[in-house]
């Protein structure tokens, strides 16, 4: 290798090893070293597109160049483009079989992809091939994710401990360990805190002595707050149910909204998020300390951690204390561990009265639910729809109770499986519908017919349903009961179902992993569907199932009641969300005025009440996004929409409404009206203007059924009494 191009790889100057690659590039085109390393450089300089364009052309050029194929895989996997790097990934193990690396990124390749046999396999393969410790806890860490993903939860968690042991300080084994406990059922939350609290040994005490004290940031008590929400999940993810209402219509008066994304590639979720948040803020690829760095850099106040221990979290940038406040929230039932989280925010059931001992965090409980749903994150609009509308329960027409549950299989334990063995028992007739992942392949699902009848449940009285991210909401349809797993009981499926109308039965646990159903359900007004024990639940699913038209009438009315609950009711939620907000600022800022001194800081903070702001004890003006530090009020897009539609409806042709149903939405005007509602409901569900608007769309296009839909959806919106909080 030229002596230049190792110096400046081995300094890691990129933008050098860039322009020396490039030079020698443009003397030999085919110049393979130059080309690796220009890919290689391009990568490391954040250029991830152009890196990934020089290997897909050198490719084309070098097919069995093995050290190529891998780093252009490489990068492929940085940029979560797991799809395009099987194949690549697939022949560098053809090319160099004897070679452990090449079966891990194939592993790692298959985690995304859902194909965790053959991710298991590879992972197998590298374990018998590696020649350092690094390869071997790495071979661990690729078996112990596919291990959990078919179901071996306790062998995972064994080969996480096996990988720390080897490498304590590779972060990824100690955030699966914790993740992969929360589907253990032998971990209690006392032995999931003391793993987090591990974790945090390792990673924390070196950091403390550079904690910032953030002296400038002291002042105004009342001033407008910065508030930093760090994730790997605005993309198509479960968290995105609870968030997207907070992002969107957090009081504007009094905070600034920043999205702090650390995933490395976008979808259109992420798209709806930029509209609501006023900055947008890519952070992956990143490394911790340069994270910390940059969120530090935005003046972020107070920042919000909303994965926990999950894939792609930003825990070790919190480490650093990158904001002078620090919470989590949402996206992990268990503590961080971690001494720079200041506050975890719950509420007043789903964590148990004695919780706190089980957090480094303090809890702040919010008086209402720990968190608002959304429902249709992945199509909002397709809420609206006719095929989504709660529908008669399915026993008036089947003769029989179906009972129910769409959670990962891995929350189905055998205690689970033969407890719902007993209701089938109890309740004659009667079956079990069951959801998941894998269950479309045929000796899969016979395994689990199996071993479902040796715990005492018939196989002919199974349903067994293939996990599809199309029918997340219609197989409840199908669903007259739905049962609740335990101890790690359901989250969104649980607010997914009862949006749905179907009644569920949850069991009471000791820890917030396994309490989600209880806080729901207490919430709900529905805590008559919680048990106790064993018997409490077998007897309060079969009460539900011994009158069908009582079944069906709470099942036509319940969409109702979980959208007029504190389930769904966003103005109530970011209303206390933001008081939370407030009140741990003027704590810091009471804190660091009289610090080891409480009563000194209670005086302090009730002295700046008397200057809150009156006008912020008025609702605020709900605001619509358009783009990153674009917003405009609901009445202002209103008067668009308004505006749209009648150069919409001037513009038509004649023999627009005269054409077949079914056309197509080709004209730019009612494209742009179309868009513009789509934006205003992402920001305020149930809008009736927007819903209005999106009727005159369907009707001036034949689509009959839809425009109703949508106009009963704006009649009922229009109906309800003004929201107070």
């Amino acid at each position: 290798m030229d002596g230049r191009l190792t110096a400046a790889l081995e300094a890691s100057e990129w933008d050098l090893l860039v322009r020396l690659c490039k030079q020698i590039l443009r003397k030999n085109s085919r110049d393979l070293q130059a080309t690796r390393l220009l890919g290689y450089a391009l990568d490391c300089q954040g250029k991830g597109e152009e890196a990934i364009e020089v290997y897909r052309r050198a490719a084309l050029l070098w097919p069995n160049d093995a050290e190529l194929l891998i780093n252009y895989g490489n990068v492929l996997l940085n940029h979560a483009q797991n799809a395009q790097a099987l194949p690549i990934l697939e022949k560098v193990c053809e090319l160099r079989p004897e070679k452990a690396i090449c079966w891990l990124k194939l592993s790692q390749c298959c985690y995304l992809l859902a194909r965790h046999e053959e991710g298991f396999s590879a992972a197998q393969k590298a374990a018998a091939l590696t020649t350092n410790i690094q390869e071997r806890s790495a071979a661990l860490t690729q078996t112990s994710i596919h291990r959990r993903e078919l179901g071996q939860v306790r062998e995972a968690v064994q080969d996480c401990l096996a990988a720390i042991a080897l490498t304590p300080t590779e972060v990824s084994n100690h955030t699966n360990r914790l993740l992969f406990m929360l589907a253990d059922p032998g971990a209690d939350a006392g032995s999931l805190s003391r793993a987090a609290r591990d974790f945090a040994a390792v990673f924390e005490p070196p950091l403390k002595p550079q904690w910032p004290d953030y002296a400038d940031r002291r002042g105004n008590p009342w001033r407008k707050l910065r508030i930093g929400f760090l994730s790997p999940d605005f993309r198509v993810h479960s968290v995105m149910y609870f968030v997207e209402g907070l992002l969107a219509q957090l009081d504007r008066r009094q905070f600034e909204v920043f999205a702090l994304s650390l995933f490395p590639r976008d979808d259109h979720v992420t798209g709806r998020v930029m509209h609501h948040a006023d900055h947008f803020v890519r952070l992956a690829g990143l490394g911790a300390q340069q994270q910390a760095q940059a969120i530090r850099a935005q003046g972020i106040d107070i920042l919000i951690d909303l994965a926990g221990h999950t894939g792609y979290n930003g825990l070790l940038a919190m480490a650093h204390k990158a904001a002078p406040v620090q919470v989590s929230w949402l996206g992990f039932p268990a503590t961080t561990g971690l001494d720079a989280l200041d506050y975890k925010f719950t509420d007043e059931v789903t964590d148990p009265p004695d919780a706190q001992e089980q957090y480094t965090e303090q809890l702040y409980r919010l008086p209402t639910l720990f968190a608002c749903y959304r429902p249709m994150s992945r199509n909002p609009l397709w809420r609206y729809q006719p095929r989504y509308l709660v529908r008669p329960t399915p026993a008036l027409e089947n003769g029989f109770v179906t009972f129910g549950s769409c959670n990962n299989l891995g929350k189905l334990t055998d205690d689970v499986l033969a407890l719902w063995g007993r209701i089938l028992e109890a309740v004659p007739g009667s079956r079990l519908l069951i959801e998941g992942k894998n269950l479309n392949r045929p000796d899969f699902a016979n395994a689990y017919r199996e071993r479902c009848r040796g715990l005492g449940l018939d196989p002919e009285r199974l349903e067994l349903v293939a996990l599809h991210s199309d029918n997340q909401y219609l197989t409840y349809h199908r669903i007259d009961i739905a049962l609740d797993p335990f101890p790690l009981t359901g989250g969104t499926t649980t607010f997914d179902v009862l949006w749905m109308g179907v009644p569920i039965v949850s069991m009471v646990g000791q820890s917030f992993k396994s309490r989600m159903g209880v806080g729901l359900l207490t919430y709900l007004g529905r805590s008559d569907w919680l048990a106790e024990t064993a018997e409490d639940y077998v007897r309060i699913a079969c009460g539900l199932a011994a009158d069908i038209e009582a079944l069906n009438t709470l099942r036509l009315g319940l969409r109702s009641e979980v959208e007029a609950s504190a389930l769904m009711r966003e103005d109530i939620f970011n209303h206390h969300f933001g008081e939370g907000l407030r009140a741990m600022w003027l704590q810091w800022l009471a804190s660091a005025e009289h610090p080891d001194d409480h009563e000194a800081q209670v005086q302090a903070m009730q002295g700046w009440l008397s200057d809150l702001p009156p006008e912020w004890m008025q609702p605020p003006v709900p605001g619509v996004g358009l783009k990153p530090g674009h917003r405009i009020s609901l009445a202002e897009a209103h008067q668009r929409l308004q505006d749209l539609v009648e150069k919409a409806k001037s513009s038509a042709r004649p023999a627009v409404a005269a054409e077949a149903s079914g056309a197509q939405i080709s004209d730019r005007h009612w494209i742009a009206v179309t868009s513009l509602a789509e934006i205003v409901l992402n920001a305020v569900p149930n809008d009736p203007v927007a819903l209005a608007c999106l009727a005159e769309v369907e009707h001036a296009h034949g689509h009959t059924e839809f425009a109703v839909t949508y106009l009963r959806h704006a009649t009922q919106a229009m109906g309800m009494e003004p929201l107070k909080i």
